[in-house]
């Protein structure tokens, strides 16, 4: 099992738990970063763990999509005050 992977997904659900609550939504960048890193790991070494890193790429993702949106958003909101 690639250890990047598992630390990826780790960082993405504390990133998606903490969106809500803690306001840490910050680790899904890293948990796009380390699900990167570790798919190219997987690839070159033979690993498994892809579907980990898979994982922690899609929450990442979603996290950004949805911060992007919110931003947006907010910035529409004060322009059209």
């Amino acid at each position: 099992m690639n250890k990047l992977a598992v630390v990826a997904i780790i960082m993405a659900v504390v990133a998606a738990a903490g969106i809500s609550f803690l306001g840490i939504g910050g680790l899904a960048v890293f948990a796009v970063g380390a699900g990167h890193v570790s798919r190219n790991q997987i690839r070159l070494r033979g690993d498994r763990g892809r579907w980990l890193a898979t994982a922690a790429l899609a929450i990442g993702y979603a996290i950004a999509t949805l911060a992007l949106y919110s931003s947006l958003r907010y910035a529409f909101a004060l322009v059209l005050e």
